[in-house]
């Protein structure tokens, strides 16, 4: 295509914008308030992830060591241990550790335990993390059945349940992100769709005339780009300022360790990346599928 031809498609996809003022503002406005309300469940359901992500993370296995084993029993506990492809890290951890640990985990309650330093009751521990939280019951079973271990402590019960919820929290959510994506195709292509129908004559003329197919398609398929990323303009500004505020406001009052919001950078920029590129593909795509039915002439 020619560089003059090229720049007067963009000339008439701008003209043509302000020629159909009302049906342009009505397509913008559906793009935005689709694309606002896509963006805002994007933006919930991401930190949902992220929260129950380090959740997950933050699950652990103490494999308690008996206390009839050597130094050399211990040694090869480790060993086999390190050795399960499912294990990420293992840290040992000497039963006078534990005991100091939760003496400082109980604060003034914990002096009480001071009393057993000379006689710790405790047990040498293991503290496994796999390198998928979901192997953890798999990982589990098979420390247990280990020589030397008497026992094996994960959150047995609370687990299961944790991990349940957590990937039925994550499948729908990818429904209702992909059910609310696909309405806004719809809609946003729909409203489109009536702004080209209403030029419909104008397709039909120019197709009689001589003009090639693609000549006809390139202002209305430029159109469609505008279109979608005008009205992913204030979806993005919207969605951005808001979640910088709520993260300024939220994030410092959150007491619990695993639950925190994801940083505004990189988030917001990846946010309004996305929004500006569905808007601009929907646009197009909506404005294309109604040209081509025009063209069939």
């Amino acid at each position: 295509m020619k560089f003059n031809t090229l720049r007067r498609h963009f000339r008439e996809s701008g003209k043509n914008l302000g020629r159909n003022g009302w049906m342009t503002f009505a397509s913008i406005s559906a793009v935005t308030v689709t694309l606002l309300l896509v963006g805002v469940f994007f933006v919930i359901m991401m930190n949902l992830n992220h929260i129950a992500g380090n959740v997950e993370k933050d699950v652990e296995i103490r494999a308690h060591v008996d206390s009839a084993a050597n130094d050399q029993d211990r040694e090869m506990i480790g060993r086999k241990i390190e050795q399960i492809p499912e294990v990420d890290t293992s840290r040992f951890s000497p039963k006078e550790k534990e005991l100091t640990n939760l003496i400082q985990d109980l604060g003034e309650d914990g002096d009480a335990f001071k009393l057993f330093e000379q006689d710790n009751p405790l047990r040498d521990v293991y503290i496994i993390k796999t390198k998928n939280p979901q192997d953890v019951i798999k990982v589990a079973k098979e420390v247990e059945g280990l020589n030397y271990i008497q026992k094996v402590n994960y959150g047995q019960g609370y687990v299961e349940k944790l991990f349940d919820v957590v990937n039925v929290a994550r499948n729908i959510g990818i429904i209702l992100i992909l059910g609310l994506l696909f309405t806004a195709m719809f809609l946003i292509s729909n409203t489109i769709k009536i702004t080209i129908v209403a030029r419909r004559k104008e397709i039909e003329i120019m197709r009689l005339v001589g003009a090639t197919n693609s000549f006809i398609r390139w202002p209305f398929f430029l159109e469609g780009l505008w279109l979608g990323m005008l009205g992913a303009v204030l979806p993005i500004i919207l969605i951005g300022t808001g979640y910088y505020y709520l993260y300024e406001t939220v994030s410092p009052r959150i007491d619990i360790k695993f639950v925190e919001l994801l940083s505004v950078n990189p988030f917001i920029i990846q946010v309004s990346a996305i929004l500006l590129l569905l808007g601009a593909l929907i646009g197009v795509w909506g404005s294309m599928m109604t040209v081509r039915k025009f063209l069939k002439i």
